[in-house]
């Protein structure tokens, strides 16, 4: 009988969306430039990604390898990294475009506390940000998100149990 095992995409699907929720929640609190919330949801992906490597085994009857697990996991990573970019994107040129000048004007604070920039180049700085904006925004995003989920699916596919059918066993 064939195991029922819940998709990558299922799981990325469900984890976007409940983060997707969080970042509005957190743009409604006005906390968008808090970076202790944005490291929270790289820990919820992190635990969501081990939690699905070690589910797959458990749903698998532990017949699974370390590279099966891993790449259930690295797949669900790869749908949480797809579906937050298109959200950013969206939410940068629609929901939230204020976050721009927020983050230059903070950028621009942390900048002249350094002391280390003169005025011009902080300004010619800023002006390159602010033009690369969502690019940057995306691209990070989908680095760290794969990061976080790379070292996930290590190690959710190192703790799995894995109790592999070796193909010689069955072979009369």
């Amino acid at each position: 009988m064939e195991q029922k095992v819940t998709p990558p995409w299922m799981i990325a699907l469900i984890t976007s969306l409940f983060l997707i929720i969080f970042n509005l929640v957190i743009y409604v609190a006005n906390q968008l430039t808090n970076r202790s919330l944005a490291n929270i949801q790289l820990l919820i992906i992190g635990v969501v990604v081990v939690i699905g490597c070690i589910y797959y085994a458990k749903q698998m009857n532990g017949q699974v390898s370390y590279g099966n697990v891993f790449a259930h996991g690295f797949k669900i990573t790869a749908g949480i990294a797809a579906l937050l970019a298109i959200y950013i994107f969206v939410s940068v040129k629609f929901i939230y475009p204020e976050i721009i000048d927020l983050t230059i004007e903070q950028s621009r604070i942390e900048m002249e506390k350094g002391g280390k920039l003169t005025s011009d180049q902080i300004d010619e700085y800023l002006k390159f940000t602010r033009n690369n904006f969502l690019s940057f925004s995306i691209g990070f995003s989908i680095f760290f998100i794969a990061l976080i989920g790379f070292i996930a699916s290590l190690i959710g596919a190192g703790l799995a149990k894995k109790n592999p059918i070796s193909p010689f066993e069955n072979a009369s």
